[in-house]
């Protein structure tokens, strides 16, 4: 195995369109699945990826970074979170989500699923 792995979103290992809003790319680097996600204004976990997966909020972990936009998280048990450009986050199973604002947010996830 080689000591140094980069891969290129651009050249993504895996591109998923199939969300209304959204775009996943994946690579696949040191053994680890990392996901680029960008989402559009509107974009909405409960109006966008809810059909699809069935169930009544995301059931997924999230651990990531978002380095464009501002999406809110808002929790089965009440607590909501606004994070920014820069911000790194955690959301645990349980939640909805949405674009907030005009602009796409673009976000890298490194551990969880998204719309799987």
């Amino acid at each position: 195995m080689n000591s140094i792995e980069v891969k290129s979103f651009s050249s993504a290992d895996e591109v998923n369109t199939n969300f209304n809003n959204a775009r996943i790319e994946a690579v696949n680097v040191g053994g680890q699945r990392v996901l680029k996600l960008t989402l559009q204004p509107g974009w909405k976990w409960s109006d966008d990826v809810k059909p699809t997966v069935g169930t009544e909020s995301c059931q997924a972990t999230h651990l990531g970074v978002i380095v464009e936009g501002s999406v809110k998280a808002v929790h089965n048990d009440g607590t909501e979170a606004t994070y920014h450009a820069g911000d790194a986050y955690s959301i645990q199973p349980g939640h909805d989500g949405m674009v907030v604002g005009d602009n796409p947010a673009i976000v890298y996830e490194f551990a969880g699923a998204w719309g799987e």
